[in-house]
C-alpha cells in the first residue's frame, strides 16, 4: 500500500511540472497563418500591419464604415485566429453598425512571435493606438470588445486605460479559476503565471458594460462570468442565453443589444 501511495504521488508530482512547463501550450492554441480562410465571402476589409511596443510585426482586418455608430476593437479568444471570427466581424459591421478592427495576438495568423500574457496585453494597445490613429480619434473614444480569453484582454486595456464602452463574451473571472474548474485536483491557483486576473481589475472600468454569457457554457461556466459581472460597475447589463455554448455565434438578440448599446453611448 505505501509503495502504491507512492507512486501515486508521484505521478501526481509529475504531471504538476508537466502542467507547469507546459502551461502556455495549454492556455494558447493559435492557428498560423496560412491555416484558415483568408478570403472570406462578403466581407471587405484592409490588412492592417503594426507592431507591439517590444517590435514583434502585428496584423489584423480592419473593416471601416462610413458614420459608424461606434469604432469597435475586438480581442478574440485563445483559439485559432481572425479567420475564424469572420462571421462576427460581419455582424458588428453591418447589424450593429460599427467600424471593426480584429486583430491576432503574437503567435496567431499572420502575427509573428509567440503567445504569452504579458505579450498579448502589449498587442492589445498597439491594436489600439493603430485604430485610433486610422479612425482619427482618441483612444478612449474605442469600444473595447472582447470574447472568452479576449475578453480578459478588454477589461485589462478598458480598466488600466480608459474606453468609450466595454462589451464581454463569454469571458472569465481569471484565466486560474477557468483551470481550476477543469483540473479540480491541481493547485493550478498557486502555480499558474498566466493570471488574466479580470474580476480583480474590472472595477477600475468607470464606463458602460454589456456582458452576455450561456448557461450551458462548458469551457468558461456561467457562475465565472456571473462573478465578473458582480465585480464591475453600473451603468451594467447581462444578457444571460440559457442555450448558448462557447463556441457558438452570438444570437441576433445580442446584435440587438449592441446596436442599442452602441446607440446610448
Amino acid at each position: 500500500m505505501l509503495r502504491l501511495i507512492r507512486s501515486a504521488a508521484i505521478v501526481y508530482l509529475l504531471v504538476v511540472v508537466c502542467m507547469m512547463f507546459f502551461e502556455e501550450s495549454m492556455v494558447f492554441f493559435p492557428s498560423k497563418y496560412p491555416e484558415g480562410d483568408w478570403r472570406p465571402w462578403g466581407l471587405s476589409f484592409e490588412d492592417a500591419w503594426f507592431q507591439a511596443a517590444d517590435g514583434t510585426k502585428l496584423h489584423g482586418w480592419y473593416v471601416p464604415r462610413e458614420k459608424p455608430l461606434a469604432t469597435i476593437l475586438f480581442c478574440h479568444g485563445n483559439a485559432g485566429n481572425i479567420t475564424n471570427r469572420a462571421d462576427i466581424l460581419e455582424k458588428l459591421h453591418n447589424t450593429a453598425g460599427a467600424s471593426v478592427l480584429i486583430f491576432d495576438y503574437r503567435g496567431y495568423g499572420r502575427s509573428e512571435g509567440k503567445p504569452n500574457e504579458a505579450g498579448i496585453l502589449s498587442d492589445a494597445r498597439a491594436a489600439r493606438a493603430w485604430l485610433a490613429k486610422r479612425e482619427k480619434i482618441p483612444e478612449q473614444d474605442i469600444v473595447v470588445m472582447g470574447e472568452s480569453l479576449g475578453g480578459a484582454v478588454a477589461v485589462d486595456l478598458a480598466a488600466k486605460d480608459g474606453a468609450k464602452g466595454l462589451v464581454l463574451i463569454s469571458t472569465f473571472s481569471s484565466a486560474p479559476d477557468v483551470a481550476a474548474y477543469h483540473y479540480p485536483i491541481f493547485p493550478v491557483r498557486l502555480l499558474m503565471r498566466t493570471r488574466l486576473d479580470a474580476v480583480g481589475q474590472i472595477a477600475n472600468f468607470k464606463g458602460p458594460l454589456l456582458q452576455m454569457h450561456g448557461e450551458i457554457d462548458n469551457i468558461v461556466p456561467f457562475k465565472l462570468g456571473r462573478r465578473l459581472f458582480d465585480a464591475a460597475n453600473e451603468p451594467k447589463q447581462l444578457l444571460v442565453f440559457p442555450r448558448h455554448d462557447h463556441n457558438d455565434m452570438p444570437p441576433d438578440q445580442f446584435f440587438d443589444a449592441l446596436k442599442d448599446f452602441l446607440e446610448k453611448l
